[in-house]
């Protein structure tokens, strides 16, 4: 009798211990990065984006892609063993309005272990103003270190990076490059579309 209480507890408890951890691995489930699809004219590609790393500007990002501005933009600066930058233009150059600018989170988002601009790495892009960034993305098609925050430079907010379809972003990044619109190179010479950019959860 001993023995079979010893061992219905010892069951109890490992139960108890198996619930405990399933409750804790609950939240850290829920907190599944948010992805979003990239439907383009050269296939399709799918980013994550860290919430935890850069609030601010993944809200903003976000909003961008609920409020469908993406959808219909170009890539329209394209430099091969560099980046490849969108979201801003149509098809025919024209600038899509938006929101007001957001405040730059680059060193924050280093300081809570986002990524750096590495391959792969989905930023935003701005003017000279650290502050001035509202839409427009890029994508790292290689480790661009000097794009980093750092004690002398703002650098560039890193927010997500691709997931799946980097083969996709290759070949945009090695499609050719000319004058195109207000831009004097740098521009696809056919245009590189973003149909749609959808949050898939």
């Amino acid at each position: 009798m001993k023995t079979t209480l010893t061992r219905r507890a010892a069951t109890a408890l490992l139960a108890a211990a198996s619930l405990a951890g399933l409750a804790a691995a609950g939240p850290a489930l829920a907190q599944t990065a948010p992805k979003v699809k990239f439907i383009t004219s050269e296939g399709n590609f799918v980013v994550e984006v860290y919430p935890d790393k850069a609030p601010k500007t993944v809200e903003n990002f976000l909003q961008y892609v609920k409020d469908k501005h993406y959808d219909g933009t170009i890539f329209h600066r394209v430099i091969n063993n560099f980046m490849v930058q969108g979201g801003g233009f149509d098809a025919s150059y024209a600038q899509k309005p938006t929101r007001p600018p957001i405040l730059h989170e680059g060193r924050e988002a280093i300081a809570r272990g986002g990524p750096k601009n590495t391959v792969g790495t989905i930023a935003m892009a701005r003017t000279s103003d650290p502050n001035s960034a509202s839409a427009q993305f890029f994508i790292n098609v290689k480790d661009n270190d000097f794009l980093n925050p750092t004690a002398q430079s703002d650098g560039y907010t890193v927010f997500g990076k691709v997931v799946s379809g980097m083969d996709v972003v290759n070949k945009i990044k090695s499609v050719p490059t000319g004058a195109g619109g207000p831009f004097p190179s740098d521009v696809p010479k056919t245009p590189v579309l973003i149909k749609s950019a959808t949050l898939l959860n």
